[in-house]
């Protein structure tokens, strides 16, 4: 691993775990770093994992560019079932046979996805409605209008069918919840469907493959500081 100048500032590639929120993240490399200036670019469920971007020192500013860049997804959509956050957070509300779906079915109701639409986003989400973050009132079982936003998807390609499980992979703009797309694949094959897994593989040129994980990140700041303690003494 190279050498890092995190207070100048570095374009850190992360391979978050499961279950971290992207701030979690954020949180644990401000401590290990001891940096001041430090965020990331572009959410990550905290069920999902993959590539995320964290910026840090002077290349803060470049977040918003690196936000606007497209994102590739790979994942599993399971048929047959749903829940409210269309994911596993939450508990299973409802089951549908799905034994007579059809692979042409399940083609063209992704072929349906893609291109430019208006998407509604999961009321499980950090949206804000009204000023409070719509996953809190979610859970608190209140009513909530979720506004329709454009998104793009470039590519939603079917790489295993394995009923009730479909693998995917999906290139997208800025802003998609692939949730949203688990579930409105399920309602268009009238048998309902959730997001089981989901992987972010790529954001514009940076690739997943290129990350690091967060032991290695923080073995290195602790190097790093340890060198610096050295030369002082």
């Amino acid at each position: 691993m190279r050498d890092f100048d995190f207070e100048k500032g570095e374009v850190l590639l992360v391979d978050k775990p499961q279950t971290w929120t992207s701030f979690d993240i954020v949180k644990k490399l401000r401590y290990a770093l001891k940096v001041k200036k430090i965020g990331h670019a572009g959410t990550l469920d905290p069920l999902a994992t993959g590539l995320l971007i964290v910026c840090t020192g002077k290349f803060t500013k470049r977040i918003n560019e690196f936000q606007g860049m497209d994102k590739t997804y790979e994942g599993i959509i399971e048929v047959g079932k749903t829940t409210p956050s269309y994911d596993l957070e939450t508990e299973f509300d409802s089951e549908a046979d799905y034994t007579n779906i059809s692979e042409s079915a399940l083609l063209q109701a992704a072929k349906l996805q893609t291109g430019s639409f208006d998407q509604i986003p999961p009321v499980f989400s950090a949206i804000k409605v009204d000023g409070k973050r719509a996953y809190k009132s979610a859970r608190k079982n209140e009513e909530l209008v979720m506004k329709s936003r454009p998104v793009q998807i470039d590519e939603f390609e079917l790489t295993k069918i394995d009923l009730p499980e479909v693998h995917f992979r999906i290139v997208c703009s800025k802003g998609t919840y692939i949730r949203s797309i688990a579930h409105d694949f399920g309602k268009e094959l009238g048998c309902g469907a959730y997001l089981k897994y989901l992987r972010r593989t790529a954001i514009g040129d940076f690739r997943v493959n290129d990350a690091y994980d967060m032991q290695q990140l923080i073995a290195q700041a602790e190097k790093i500081r340890a060198e610096k303690n050295s030369e002082l003494s």
